[in-house]
């Protein structure tokens, strides 16, 4: 596998370019990450010259209409599902809301659901509230240690023909640790249990094949993800055409706009294909051939091994200091390159003395409360969390190491 071209890379991010970032190692990408210039080129353009009600008769109307109609088919090919199972909202916290809503008329008291401790609380929270309505909520149980989910502690939670949902993350935003997505989509199939799938702190290291996968449902945010503050929602069609409609009445019979009851940000949408150009630009930079799916998983590879790499000394750095404990795997490939880490001193404490040193990071509870009192950290003491993609140059590690060197 050829090599990412770092140079390259960073030259398609203007932020890197911007005078007032210059010395600063950007390392809160898991919060949102840089854009990317086609996103910034296609919503300046989309501003300037299709700032109209898209899908009229007239050309900027037809133009604008076009270039959502561009991004829900490209992102859609990238991710192995047919345009129509592919949504825009304002966020993922808002999607999973939606889609709560549509489950709670859709399952009966009796039936369950499995959510976990190891989430952002935008995928278990607003699934935990079915439980007002008869519901009843199983919750898949971290390690306190590792952080981990356990296969056999699923089989057991679906044990019974009552569960019909299982909400689980690709990754946790502060454990980190990748979870076998297509093994536990099977186990809930194999129950007769849909899948929901929260993907927002996996994506920005790779788009995912939610086909392969076995997913029924898969979530992220484009704004996480090089593009503009959209979240993006996958719902299968055998799924989408069982759950009642939450949008206008007479939209019930399109796919895409059953799950959206709100008027889609037509700038956003449109502007997110530049996600997509940048891809396919990656590909041809380094080469990669072959269809969308193919492409797009060859993109996934090359940056998820910049990452790996960048990733381990980190950690080895981190396995070395007793004033902190690394939440998740010690092994970069089992991980994505978001770090949490507790410390007596308050996380966001940590933070701002990073910033003195020219390190951008957070501080604080991620909104993962939950997973951190699993783990026996305070959410108010919170954790210093370092994030970094495949953009991240080898000198901003060392850099960040150095950094933290003066702090810990």
């Amino acid at each position: 596998m050829a090599e990412l071209d770092i140079n390259w890379v960073r030259a398609q991010f203007p932020a890197f370019a911007e005078p007032s970032l210059q010395g600063q190692a950007f390392f809160e990408n898991a919060g949102g990450s840089y854009t990317c210039k086609p996103v910034i080129d296609r919503l300046t353009r989309f501003y300037h010259q299709r700032k109209v009600q898209p899908y009229g008769p007239y050309e900027a109307s037809r133009l604008a209409g076009e270039e959502m109609d561009e991004a829900r088919s490209r992102l859609a090919a990238m991710l192995g599902v047919a345009t129509d199972e592919l949504s825009f909202g304002p966020s993922t916290t808002q999607n999973t809301y939606v889609l709560a809503q549509a489950f709670q008329q859709h399952l009966a008291p009796g039936d369950a659901i499995i959510v976990t401790n190891q989430d952002h609380e935008a995928n278990t929270g607003p699934w935990r509230r079915l439980a007002d309505e008869g519901v009843e909520v199983r919750e898949w149980q971290l390690d306190a240690e590792t952080g981990q989910l356990s296969l056999a502690d699923l089989a057991d939670l679906l044990s019974d023909a009552k569960v019909k949902l299982v909400c689980f993350p690709h990754c946790s935003n502060v454990v980190g640790e990748i979870n076998d997505v297509a093994t536990i989509c099977a186990m809930a199939k194999a129950a007769g249990a849909y899948s929901c799938v929260d993907g927002v702190s996996y994506v920005p290291h790779g788009f995912v094949n939610v086909d392969t996968l076995g997913a029924d449902i898969y979530l992220f945010s484009a704004y996480k993800t090089y593009g503009p503050h959209q979240g993006l929602m996958v719902i299968r069609r055998a799924l989408g055409e069982v759950l009642p409609n939450q949008g206008h009445f007479f939209n019930a019979g399109a796919l895409y706009k059953r799950f959206t009851p709100a008027g889609p940000d037509h700038a956003q949408i449109a502007a997110s294909a530049g996600m997509a150009d940048y891809v396919d630009a990656l590909a041809d930079h380094h080469g990669l051939s072959g269809d969308t799916a193919g492409r797009t998983a060859g993109v996934h590879d090359l940056q998820r091994a910049h990452e790996v790499r960048l990733l381990q000394p980190l950690l080895d750095y981190l396995s070395s200091k007793n004033s902190v404990r690394v939440l998740g795997p010690s092994q970069a490939e089992n991980r994505a390159p978001t770090v949490a880490m507790a410390a007596q001193v308050p996380g966001l404490v940590l933070a701002q003395k990073l910033a003195a040193h020219g390190i951008m990071a957070g501080g604080g509870d991620f909104y993962a409360e939950r997973a951190l009192r699993a783990q026996g950290v305070d959410p108010a003491n919170g954790v210093l969390r370092v994030s970094f993609t495949h953009y991240t140059t080898e000198a901003e590690v060392t850099k960040l190491i150095t950094a933290l060197d003066q702090v810990l």
